[in-house]
C-alpha cells in the first residue's frame, strides 16, 4: 500500500539553555524538564499559496519578535538532518473503529519512515497507546522494528485518555542524552481529538508540552461527513506547540462530484465501501498524510537569539510569545508560539 521513505525531523520553533544536557534516565521516574532559557531556537517551516515549501530564502529575509521586540537573528541555517525523539501515540478507543485498519497501518508507515534505520542512533522514538488508560508500550529506541510489532497486536475498545497519554509522552518515556536541545521532541497523535477518560485536562497539558519543549502533529482519523467536537483541541494542541494537522480521509472526495446524493446503508460514499476503488481512495489519503507530516518538519529554517535586556526584564509575564514575519508575500509560516523563559 505504501512505500518507506527515509526521512529526518526537525521541530518548529524551540528554546533551549545553552548548558542544558538531560542524561537517559529511566522511565517511570522521569520528571518534566524545566530550564532557564538563554537562548531562544526557533526552526520555522514556509509555504507558498500552493503549500508548496519554500527553501530559497536568506536571514535578512526573516524577522523574529520576542515579547513584540524584535531581536537579532545570532544564528541562521537551513538545517535538516538533525536528531529527533519522536512520540508515536496512537487512539485505540472505539473511536477508531472504523478505518482501524487503515491508521494501524499508517502508524507503521510513519514508524519506518521516521526511524529508518536501527543503526543511526540520531534517531529514536516510542510508542504510547491510549483507550480508558494510556500506556507506554515500548520506551525509547532506534529500533522500528520493535514499535512496529507492537502496533500490528493492537485493538481498539474502550474510552479515550488522549490528555493522559501527552502528559506521559512528556515525563516517562527515556530520555536521550541531550534532549530536547539535540534531539529535539516531537509528538505525532494518529487520533480524533476527543478525550472522555483523562485525570489531566488540556490547559495542563499543553502547558507541560511547551514547557518540554515538544511539538505537536495529528494525524486525524475522522472520516469526510462525520461531526467531531475534539477536532478543535487536537488543532489547538498542534497550532501552539508549531505543529499542524492532517485530514486524510477529509479529502478523498475532493474531485468527486454528487456522491452525497448516492445514499447507502454505511453512508454516502463515492467509492462503495468494501471495493478496490475505496480501499485505494482511503489509501491514497493515509499516503498523503504521511508525506505531508514528514515534510512539514523536514524542510525548516533554524534561527536562534538570545533575548535582549529590555526583553529579559519583563519577568511578570510567564509565558513569552513568539512572532515570525518574512519579506515575502502570499506565504504561510509554521512556528511555536511562545515559550516560558524559566521555571515557576
Amino acid at each position: 500500500m505504501f512505500r518507506r521513505h527515509g526521512l529526518v525531523l526537525l521541530l518548529p520553533a524551540l528554546v533551549f539553555a545553552q548548558t542544558a544536557e538531560a542524561p537517559v534516565t529511566p522511565a517511570k521516574e522521569q520528571k518534566p524538564f524545566s530550564v532557564q532559557v538563554n537562548e531562544v531556537i526557533v526552526p520555522v517551516t514556509v509555504t507558498d499559496e500552493k503549500g508548496k515549501f519554500v527553501t530559497n530564502l536568506e536571514q535578512k529575509d526573516f524577522h523574529v519578535f520576542d515579547g513584540g521586540e524584535e531581536q537579532k537573528i545570532q544564528f541562521f541555517s537551513r538545517e535538516r538532518n538533525q536528531p529527533v525523539v519522536i512520540g508515536f501515540i496512537i487512539d485505540t478507543s472505539n473511536n477508531s473503529r472504523m478505518h482501524w485498519k487503515n491508521y494501524q497501518e499508517s502508524a507503521m508507515e510513519l514508524v519506518w519512515n521516521l526511524l529508518p534505520n536501527a543503526d543511526n542512533k540520531k534517531f529514536s522514538g516510542y510508542l504510547i497507546s491510549y483507550s480508558n488508560e494510556a500506556e507506554l508500550l515500548v520506551n525509547t529506541t532506534n529500533d522500528s522494528e520493535k514499535i512496529v510489532e507492537k502496533l500490528r497486536k493492537l485493538k481498539p475498545g474502550g474510552g479515550a485518555a488522549l490528555y493522559d497519554s501527552i502528559y506521559m509522552a512528556c515525563t516517562k518515556h527515556a530520555l536521550v542524552k541531550g534532549e530536547p536541545v539535540e534531539p529535539r521532541r516531537i509528538i505525532i497523535i494518529i487520533g480524533d481529538g476527543n478525550d472522555s477518560a483523562s485525570k489531566k485536562g488540556l490547559d495542563e497539558v499543553l502547558e507541560i508540552a511547551q514547557r518540554n519543549l515538544v511539538t505537536i502533529y495529528g494525524i486525524s482519523t475522522v472520516a469526510y461527513g462525520f461531526a467531531n467536537e475534539g477536532d478543535k483541541n487536537l488543532v489547538r494542541l498542534a497550532e501552539e506547540t508549531g505543529g499542524r494537522v492532517e485530514y486524510p480521509l477529509q479529502n478523498v472526495y475532493k474531485d468527486v462530484s454528487g456522491y452525497l446524493e448516492t445514499p447507502s446503508d454505511e453512508g454516502n460514499y463515492a467509492y462503495k465501501v468494501g471495493t478496490g476503488g475505496y480501499a485505494s481512495a482511503v489509501a491514497q489519503g493515509m499516503f498523503r498524510a504521511i508525506n505531508n507530516v514528514a515534510g512539514e518538519v523536514t524542510t525548516q529554517y533554524i534561527m536562534r537569539y538570545t533575548p535582549t535586556i529590555e526583553n529579559e526584564k519583563r519577568r511578570d509575564k510567564i509565558f513569552r510569545p513568539i512572532k515570525v514575519k518574512v519579506d515575502l508575500p502570499n506565504v504561510t509560516l509554521r512556528f511555536r508560539k511562545g515559550y516560558y523563559p524559566n521555571t515557576p
